[in-house]
């Protein structure tokens, strides 16, 4: 019985090949779209779960009483919560920010340099290896417990020795803390791509023990309590309650510290560090959970649009079906024999497309991955049992867009279906006009998000900065040979470079626009500070008296910083310049008031100047209040370029580079580019909401067209007579097509207010936002009545040229 089901359904699916057709290539667009989002979302959902200890696994979170929470704890937090609390069976502390700088492979240095950055290289407790699951294919992960030791990954292994054995070679590390040479004592696998620690180079922590490798810089003490810069992990003793040992700790810390009552101690588990548990979950993650969910929802919508279109071309075809159907009734059988009938339909249509599917996904698989930037395949969703809530929902689309039309057909007494009541019924005219209502007003929701993003992306891309980035290009300044001639080298590049007749503007600072600040810091208040002032955040960036006018910033008050405030040492400092934003959250009413000011921070600081605000970092934040610290520094080196001939100039550049700072690797960057760079989240989705835009339109207007058949063949002698009687080609399109019109228009009423509050909430995360306009609505509208348009007029031109003679004797 089961067979014939399967050869009637292959024979009706053959007999009405354009149907049949047009919903496969509507279900294949749709279940490769799906399937390729749920790689997507698998593999997010994967990050970090591999861990063995990933129950008792959890990082340390400041919380602020406002709410805000901060990853970055004082380094000396997690061996005193430790010593203090059983609960906590062990520790490890990362910091990963202080330690980027230039490796060199080799005992005195001779061989090749690498300048390495925080995405690559930190510094580790020798507990981390026991704390998280990556395997060590040679050494001991436990060597890390005594300083001067470095763990290297396979690939980085070969980067540095070649196919020769890393173990016991020496790394020598160039950076704020000096030349220290560290041994090579084990050797791990790459961490893998689902993994928020992606390091390299793993260098012992407990250097920073031995006093004399600070080298000055007493604020990384392992045991201070002060400054924030490491990221700690514990691991609690198995059946610990986390939320009850929050409440100790806390409770502790108050004691120790009652200044700190406003901060609280919170342990976030591992297992969401990557994904939040939910959209209102107030700590820092790595991935993005509302992304997650909005991707989500456009794969289930995009694949309810291609069921629609089979539900509504099913209930539309049902005349031709009727009589069958009835005649079926006539000779015997049964309700639930001919609902398996249409059901086994339904299914192998769903099967054909879903093998479409897999083939359209091998073949744009790699540029999907492109677009996402990971290493995706089909072969992710068997990590996660998310491939089978994803199987159950094809099953449970493919009975719910073919039992309608099952239940609904069969249920007509004979005489009804051998008339073909269903199909002429209000009930299936209704049917079919709110599918089409509902795919249109997801299409153009979706449309209308989209002009929404794009806009938003180029008016970041596009606001004015208060900076002037033209040929902007930034040095990153050395980090090897800090010998006694240092100074008078680095001295001597500055000047040859600024002698160079193509170099407009120069200045050597340790922070620049479109890079994060030397740090923030709390407990800055003018003089006579107003309740909680102590608590507010500055930015702390440190540059020279050329800064100001190498970026072009404006001066609005006072003057500028001056080349004798900027060689005093850092505690010897005493004049500041402020941005407006810094003047305003201190109380001033103007910058001219704050300019003469006296700053608390330590000691007295005199405000000398304030400039105009501008955005150090991207546009989608709020611009910081910034103090800028008056210091010579080589760590980037900003020239202004003329225009002509940059490669030349460039190469002058660098060999002036190697002559002084022999050894050291020449790297650079464009300012412009890496603002720009900084866009690239919102690139990313507008892409995708482009092609998921693209992908709603086209599978609803498959439907659309296939309706538009159907409708032209049901008026065939209509549309003869009409011609007889005078009727023109114009009038009998626009005859067939106004119907179908009608229902996209009420489908952009209704998608026009849903859109509007998507991007609305959506444009909430920017602090510098676009205004939502109509018109971007009435193009999202206006593209989806031309692509309709163009859908059903494409059947109805053909269908009013139709000889006449013919249409009448159509049966």
């Amino acid at each position: 019985m089961l067979r014939n089901y399967f050869k009637i359904a292959f024979r009706s699916l053959w007999k009405n090949k354009v149907f049949a057709g047009i919903n496969m290539a509507g279900l294949a667009l749709g279940m490769a779209a799906c399937l390729l989002i749920l790689e997507y979302i698998s593999f997010e959902r994967s990050v970090n779960q591999f861990h063995t200890n990933l129950p008792h696994l959890y990082r340390v979170v400041f919380q602020s009483k406002s709410g805000n929470a901060s990853d970055f704890v004082a380094p000396g937090v997690a061996p005193l919560v430790k010593e203090q609390f059983g609960e906590i069976a062990t520790f490890c502390r990362t910091a990963g920010g202080i330690v980027h700088g230039i490796v060199t492979a080799g005992d005195a240095g001779t061989g090749k340099s690498f300048r390495e950055g925080d995405s690559d290289i930190t510094m580790v407790e020798g507990t981390f290896f026991e704390l998280f699951s990556f395997p060590i294919v040679a050494g001991s992960g436990e060597s890390l417990k005594q300083p001067y030791t470095v763990a290297i990954s396979e690939s980085y292994a070969k980067k540095y020795f070649g196919a020769g054995e890393a173990l016991g070679k020496m790394l020598t590390l160039n950076n704020q803390f000096g030349k220290v040479a560290y041994k090579v004592t084990a050797v791990y696998k790459d961490f893998p791509e689902n993994s928020d620690f992606r390091y390299n180079l793993l260098f012992s922590l407990q250097t920073l023990t031995i006093p004399a490798n600070l080298n000055g810089n007493g604020w990384a003490d392992l045991n201070g309590l002060e400054s924030a810069f490491a990221t700690a992990f514990v691991q609690l003793q198995p059946g610990v309650d986390y939320r009850m040992l929050e409440d100790k700790i806390n409770t502790f810390k108050n004691k120790l510290k009652p200044e700190s009552a406003d901060m609280s101690i919170r342990l976030q588990p591992m297992r969401y560090i990557h994904l939040a548990p939910s959209l209102n979950d107030p700590y820092p993650t790595t991935g993005n959970l509302k992304f997650i969910y909005l991707l989500g929802g456009i794969a289930l919508l995009i694949l309810a649009i291609a069921w629609f279109n089979y539900i509504n071309l099913s209930t539309a075809s049902s005349l031709k079906r009727a009589k069958e159907v009835g005649v079926r009734k006539v000779i015997g059988a049964g309700r639930w024999q001919l609902i398996r009938q249409f059901l086994s339909e339904s299914l192998v249509l769903n099967a054909f497309g879903l093998v479409l599917a897999l083939v359209l996904v091998s073949v744009l698989q790699e540029p999907f991955n492109q677009l996402v930037g990971k290493s995706l395949s089909v072969s992710v969703l068997g990590q996660d049992s998310l491939w089978m809530a994803g199987l159950l929902a094809l099953v449970f689309g493919s009975v719910l867009s073919g039992g309608y039309v099952a239940f609904a057909l069969s249920s007509f007494e004979p005489m009804q279906t051998l008339k073909g009541v269903f199909a002429r019924s209000g009930r299936g005219v209704l049917l079919r006009q709110a599918l089409v209502v509902f795919q249109f007003s997801i299409s153009i929701a979706l449309i209308a998000s989209t002009v929404v993003l794009y806009q938003q992306l180029q008016y970041m891309q596009n606001k004015d900065l208060g900076v002037k980035l033209d040929q902007l290009l930034v040095i990153r300044g050395p980090e090897m040979g800090k010998d006694e001639s240092f100074k008078q080298r680095s001295t001597a590049f500055q000047q040859q470079i600024q002698q160079l007749s193509f170099i407009r503007d120069f200045c050597a600072t340790s922070s620049v626009p479109s890079k994060w600040y030397n740090f923030n810091a709390e407990g800055i208040t003018r003089q006579n500070p107003r309740p909680g002032d102590e608590k507010k955040s500055y930015a702390i960036a440190s540059v020279d008296h050329r800064f100001v006018s190498t970026y072009g910033l404006t001066l609005l008050a006072g003057q500028n910083i001056t080349a004798a405030m900027c060689t005093l040492g850092w505690n010897e400092v005493q004049h500041v310049l402020l941005n407006e934003t810094a003047v305003r959250q201190l109380g001033f009413a103007s910058p001219a008031e704050a300019v003469g000011k006296k700053l608390m921070w330590g000691h007295d600081y005199e405000i000398v100047g304030v400039v105009k605000d501008y955005h150090h970092q991207s546009v989608r934040q709020a611009i910081d209040p910034i103090i800028f610290y008056p210091q010579f520094s080589d760590y980037y080196m900003t020239v202004r370029l003329t225009s002509d001939r940059i490669q030349e100039k460039m190469g002058q550049l660098e060999q002036l580079y190697k002559k002084q700072f022999p050894g050291n690797p020449y790297e650079y960057f464009f300012v412009d580019e890496v603002y720009h760079q900084q866009y690239q989240a919102e690139q990313q989705s507008g892409l995708l909401f482009t092609i998921a835009s693209g992908l709603a339109i086209l599978i609803a207007c498959l439907g659309l067209f296939g309706l538009a058949t159907f409708t032209a063949e049901q008026r065939t002698k209509e549309i003869g007579i009409r011609k007889v009687l005078g009727a023109s080609v114009p009038s009998l399109v626009s005859m067939l097509s106004r119907d179908f019109l009608k229902l996209v228009f009420i489908a952009i009423l209704i998608a026009s207010p849903i859109a509007w509050y998507a991007v609305h909430s959506w444009l909430q995360d920017f602090a510098y936002k676009i205004d939502i306009e109509w018109w971007m609505f009435a193009l999202a509208g206006l593209l989806a009545v031309s692509i309709a348009l163009v859908t059903v007029s494409f059947q109805s031109v053909k269908a009013a040229l139709v000889n006449p003679v013919k249409s009448l004797k159509a049966e």
